[in-house]
């Protein structure tokens, strides 16, 4: 009879296991993808070759419930990547990794001033949706 009882238990953890692994994936809801424009359009003088850029950025946050937040912050967002913009020079970012570079730095930049504001970062990705130094 011992034996038939640790076959059961056996068989039972065999089962019951994925199906909870399965009930803790159904617990967390997928992240819903959201995307803020930041306009208008970003315009700033640069040194150096080139003199101005004028960029679109989008900014992407994985709980779009937070847009109306970085909507209400956009001001402070806008002037931190002009703060970071100014005074770059242009020669570099004609080109693909200084344009990566300041992709990243723009993102670390929008993420410091809505943890200053907020206390999240709430924004997980910045994307240039239209690029120009001239």
């Amino acid at each position: 009879m011992h034996s038939y009882f640790l076959a059961f238990l056996a068989m039972f953890t065999l089962v019951s296991t994925p199906t909870l692994a399965v009930a803790a994936d159904e617990e967390q809801a997928p992240p819903e993808i959201g995307y803020y424009a930041l306009k208008p359009s970003i315009v700033s003088n640069l040194t150096g070759g080139p003199k101005y850029i004028r960029c679109d950025i989008q900014l992407m946050t994985e709980q779009a419930a937070d847009i109306p937040k970085i909507e209400l912050h956009s001001p402070a967002l806008r002037h931190a990547i002009l703060m970071l913009i100014a005074g770059q020079d242009g020669q570099q970012l004609l080109t693909r990794d200084g344009k990566e570079g300041l992709r990243k730095a723009a993102l670390e930049a929008s993420q410091a001033q809505l943890k200053e504001l907020t206390g999240q970062t709430i924004v997980n990705d910045l994307y240039f949706t239209a690029y120009y130094v001239k």
